[in-house]
């Protein structure tokens, strides 16, 4: 069942809206760097729940075509302006560990959507399908979760009412794991060598406010930087269409891992910029200022992540499918985080990996920035692309399997 939710602004006042998503964004920044306890607290937390509640007080619209442009066009912009000054031999001594973890939270994936069709399976007569698009969406991404309901033919209603739960999840999930480095018993079990580097060259109590010193930066700088992203971005979505054209759906095995490995738009936009930087570092050195535009970008892409986590949504389509959703991304964390510390992996390692399942690439990359992981942007957003791939195959198994059993 579909369910129109009236906000005070429409869908269709776009500069309203984009007032809104680049304004707060650029407050969230700004608290975030002015005050300690908003620099604790994280501007991508204030930016993710300041659209959520503006979002549930039914000020802002849950949907709008101005959200849709973030996601197309300003996420995959930021994108190579944070990889400017990526060195690819330190991504590839981090990958490996991060695709160890990255497999590892996937097995707790599915073994939540195991548990929750045993525990749900006599309340959701669709606890098949709705457990396929999940497994895809939690293992992957979006992408996932809309093959998954064109492969099962899910009814509209269902996939409508499932895209809601999963909205909501995904912005709380994120807000869990945003803190959790914050939480001293978290802090006290897990390595954390990322954030100890940055609490050791931080000047003052506010950790954001001395990443983010002011720095020389001229007009050539913005346009070199804005000008090869928006390159680097088309050549790489058309690569990507072409490859994805050119190797049939329907394929063998091979073709379709193929496929889905160089007709993805995000794993090659991320490679062809890594390899790009690599193969002349002295042009991406010389830039400055593009990993602040990126980041900035990114600030808006949090406000959007807020957007869709309609609690009246939920309470008038169906509850239970949230429950569902819960209970998968309770147990991804259960193994994630038990798994992760029984093998010594580092507290950010598993944030992201984890983050990366639930939410994709793009939201572990931004939880990444935002905490000034920068050297695991490139890795994560590798590993977390990977899953686009792996999630397709996990949601099929567990749809059959649980139809199997219907």
């Amino acid at each position: 069942m579909d369910v129109e939710v009236n906000s005070l602004i429409s869908p269709d006042q776009t500069w309203i809206l984009w007032a809104f998503l680049v304004g707060w964004a650029a407050i969230s920044i700004v608290l975030e760097q002015k005050f300690t306890w908003a620099s604790k607290l994280s501007g991508a937390i204030i930016a993710l729940v300041g659209a959520m509640l503006l979002a549930n007080m039914q000020i802002i619209p849950v949907e709008s075509p101005v959200y849709d442009a973030v996601w197309s066009y300003v996420v995959p912009l930021s994108i190579p302006l944070l990889l400017f000054q990526s060195n690819i031999v330190k991504i590839w001594k981090e990958s490996g560990r991060l695709l160890l973890i990255f497999l590892i939270s996937s097995i707790g994936t599915v073994a939540g959507a195991i548990a929750g069709f045993y525990i749900l399976r006599s309340f959701i007569p669709q606890i098949d399908m709705i457990g396929a698009m999940l497994t895809g969406s939690y293992t992957g991404g979006s992408v996932n979760f809309a093959a998954m309901a064109a492969r099962f033919e899910v009814p509209e209603g269902i996939v409508s009412s499932t895209v809601v739960a999963d909205n909501l999840l995904m912005a709380l999930y994120f807000l869990v794991l945003i803190s959790i480095p914050t939480i001293s018993f978290f802090r006290n079990k897990f390595g954390t060598p990322y954030i100890d580097e940055l609490e050791k060259n931080a000047d003052n109590d506010n950790q954001a406010a001395s990443y983010w010193q002011r720095k020389e930066i001229s007009l050539s700088d913005i346009a070199l930087a804005v000008g090869t992203s928006f390159a680097i971005v088309a050549v790489s979505f058309t690569l990507a269409e072409f490859f994805t054209n050119l190797i049939p759906e329907d394929a063998n095995v091979f073709l379709t891992i193929l496929r889905g490995i160089i007709g993805d738009d995000y794993l090659m936009l991320t490679t062809l910029t890594l390899l790009l930087v690599t193969l002349v570092p002295k042009y991406f050195e010389s830039i400055n200022g593009a990993q602040e535009i990126g980041t900035f970008l990114i600030y808006i892409f949090f406000v959007v992540i807020g957007v869709p986590a309609s609690i009246p949504l939920i309470i008038q389509n169906a509850p239970i499918i949230l429950v569902f959703a819960a209970i998968m991304v309770l147990v991804n964390m259960i193994i994630s985080f038990g798994v992760g510390r029984f093998f010594k992996f580092n507290l950010e390692e598993i944030i992201l990996a984890s983050n990366a399942n639930i939410g994709g690439p793009t939201t572990a990359a931004a939880m990444a920035i935002s905490r000034g992981w920068v050297k695991l942007v490139g890795p994560i957003l590798i590993i977390g692309t990977l899953g686009y791939i792996i999630g397709n195959y996990l949601g099929t198994m567990i749809g059959l399997w649980f139809g199997s059993m219907m």
